[in-house]
């Protein structure tokens, strides 16, 4: 790459940064469902057509803002992860679900927008997947590595439910056993669940501790997928 296609590519990345920051203050402000490009050209000053230069469509920069908040939280979970890792499977599973929450608080519109209500007329594109998965694969990772180590505790599946449970272990947890992949799933809901309430407002005047409330919760979660108390 010569001196000049760098400088431009670099030009390209910033202009994209402000791009990418002008819509995610529009979010905060009017919500995805109002995001316009016209309206992020308008703030930096930019015509519609150069703007769609970087972005030819207001799905494709969702797109963009979508990725990079999966991304933004799936490395929250990783960092969790690794910093615990020498910890037991309870603890890191309640470390990587702190900050998860820790992510989404400091980051409410960019959580409302990947776990909130869906964007009418918006259809996520498959390139979305593999971020999406990042946090998901983080727990499977917990439960895959107990169930080769120290093991996971008893759990029970219905028989009814037995091959939805192998086909969920066979598409996204491998080595891991159809009840811990269903309790997985179940937890996942769980902790988003629980994020949600509190981010939204549900536990207004009804939790007040709710770090302790989170903890425990958590741990819950844990026992939930084999992992016992952490």
């Amino acid at each position: 790459m010569t001196t000049a296609q760098g400088a431009r590519a670099r030009a390209r990345q910033e202009v994209t940064a402000a791009i990418k920051e002008a819509a995610r203050r529009q979010l905060a402000a009017e919500g995805a469902a109002k995001l316009s490009l016209r309206a992020v050209a308008r703030e930096l000053g930019m015509v519609s057509s150069a703007l769609y230069r970087y972005f030819p469509s207001r799905d494709d920069l969702l797109t963009a803002l979508i990725i990079d908040a999966y991304d933004s939280v799936g490395e929250a979970a990783e960092r969790a992860r690794d910093a615990a890792a020498d910890a037991p499977p309870p603890a890191r599973w309640i470390a990587v679900c702190e900050a998860v929450r820790d992510w989404a608080l400091g980051h409410p519109h960019e959580y409302a927008l990947i776990y909130g209500s869906p964007v009418p007329g918006y259809s996520a594109p498959e390139t979305t997947v593999p971020a999406a998965a990042r946090v998901g694969m983080v727990f499977i990772g917990i439960v895959r590595d107990a169930h080769e180590g120290p093991g996971l505790s008893e759990l029970s599946l219905p028989a009814d439910l037995r091959p939805e449970g192998a086909r969920m272990a066979a598409d996204f947890a491998a080595d891991v056993p159809p009840e811990a992949a269903v309790a997985l799933v179940a937890a996942w809901a769980q902790l988003f669940g629980l994020i949600g309430f509190e981010l939204f407002g549900q536990f207004n005047r009804v939790v007040e501790d709710r770090e302790t409330f989170f903890r425990h919760a958590a741990g819950r979660l844990a026992e939930g997928v084999g992992l016992g108390r952490g």
